[in-house]
């Protein structure tokens, strides 16, 4: 038995990610299959992701996952991104987002409200899309008829 209960180990390594396949061996003699993905994160460091699937589950994990090779394999290839697209954000930022313009819902706007009236409802809307894309709480109350 190898480091830390190991039994078995493989490993794939496919642009820029390295794959390993490990069986390991808990302290009560049991086996399972630990997936882990590990991709350069900033600096010098890893982040680390996987999966464990113990061997009383391994049947049923094994059946999905050939599903799931199956269904991508009769997919078609994947379409080629624009150069628009293809540009990643810079370090630590999100993409960039196209400003949604949100008009008010037929229900909000009466028949006879002027023109005036109905862009200070559009507004409105549009600054409540704003802030909840932001990330921030606002609430837009309605005044109390009279």
């Amino acid at each position: 038995m190898g480091l830390r209960g190991e039994v078995f180990s493989s490993k794939v390594v496919c642009e820029g990610r390295t794959y390993f396949f490990n069986i390991k061996e808990t302290r009560t003699g049991d086996l399972f299959l630990a997936i882990v993905e590990s991709k350069p994160a900033e600096g010098e460091s890893f982040d680390r992701r996987s999966i464990v699937v113990f061997r009383e589950n391994l049947q049923e994990f094994m059946q999905s996952f050939t599903k799931a090779i199956a269904v991508m394999d009769k997919s078609p290839p994947p379409r080629k991104r624009s150069p628009r697209t293809a540009q990643p954000a810079a370090e630590g930022e999100a993409a960039p987002r196209k400003p949604r313009v949100i008009r008010p819902r037929r229900e909000e706007v009466a028949e006879g409200d002027s023109p005036a009236v109905h862009a200070e409802k559009a507004a409105q809307a549009n600054k409540s899309a704003a802030a909840s894309q932001s990330g921030r709480r606002l609430t837009v109350r309605k005044k109390p008829s009279t």
